[in-house]
């Protein structure tokens, strides 16, 4: 039974990865989980310089997942390539590091860091704010999609993956941007805008006003753009958006990915993306399925 797929030439040992910003850098989960598991980590947010975050409160509960509005704090990228690489080196997974940044010039700065350091991936996540363009997320234009794309590739050296925003009108528009640049992946969705308010303090439950809305409450709409994305490009693609269990994972298969990203998931159990690689083995049993490639957008 082959569990492999592969990612623009970078061949993961199984589909499942963990969602940026929902697993640290694996340290603390090690503790609980086998990395070894894992087809990759993703890492937390990394920006060309330290960022503190937004003003707490940051995160609610809401029904069916959560709002946040952590405003992707993080170390920056020198202590992240000092601390962070050497402790996922220790481990059989792929190492996909997330990026963020402000302008098109602190993505490129961050790329141009890592090209030489032994990572297996870039997730760029273009749901950052324009500052450039008046605060506008990179990931709601295709235009700035398909720009910085095309920068971010002049400076990369390994594959790139290109974090889609679903807080647009057409992700289909968004994806072809993104191909068009010359993203070699895409993963996809991003956490949707969300408001929570505090009835009995009668003011916002997190102090940004709104945040990213996660979990199982927007899983149906994340399987809806995985499937229309993977019909618009001829990319491979990362699902996620509610995973929870195995069950939901193929369904993501099913629709188009290629590989998912387990997230809120970890806060409820930390063992979950474990729990979904043993899952997606049992599914293959169960079903007959030798390799998981013939599962990939099975369903038409």
């Amino acid at each position: 039974m082959n569990t492999k797929v592969n990612l623009a030439g970078v061949e993961l040992n199984n589909p499942v990865m963990t969602a940026s910003g929902t697993f640290g850098s694996g340290e603390e989960y090690s503790e609980m989980i086998n990395l070894n598991h894992l087809g990759a980590v993703v890492t937390k947010g990394v920006a060309n310089v330290p960022w503190p975050g937004n003003p707490t409160p940051r995160i609610a509960e809401t029904y069916g997942g959560m709002i946040n509005a952590i405003g992707l704090q993080n170390p920056g990228m020198e202590v992240f390539i000092k601390r962070d690489i050497p402790f996922l080196k220790k481990y059989d997974t792929k190492i996909i590091v997330n990026v963020c940044g402000r302008t098109t010039e602190d993505y490129i700065e961050v790329v141009e860091r890592l090209a030489d350091e032994p990572v297996d991936m870039l997730e760029i996540n273009i749901s950052c704010p324009n500052v450039k363009e008046g605060g506008i997320a990179f990931g709601q234009d295709p235009k700035a999609v398909e720009a910085i794309t095309r920068e971010v590739k002049k400076y990369a050296k390994q594959p790139v993956i290109m974090k889609l925003s679903p807080n647009v009108t057409d992700i289909g528009v968004m994806a072809k941007a993104a191909e068009a640049g010359g993203a070699d992946v895409l993963s996809l969705i991003n956490t949707l805008t969300g408001m929570k308010i505090d009835i009995n303090r009668r003011t916002f439950a997190v102090a940004n006003k709104t945040g990213g809305l996660s979990g199982p409450a927007i899983k149906p709409i994340a399987v809806r753009m995985v499937y229309q994305a993977a019909n618009a490009v001829k990319l491979p693609i990362i699902g996620m958006g509610g995973i929870m269990n195995a069950e939901d994972a193929i369904e993501f298969i099913l629709a188009g990915a290629t590989a998912v990203s387990v997230g809120t998931a970890n806060f409820r159990n930390p063992y979950a993306a474990e729990e979904i690689v043993r899952g997606i083995e049992g599914y293959m049993k169960k079903y007959n399925v030798e390799d998981i490639r013939e599962l990939i957008g099975a369903v038409r």
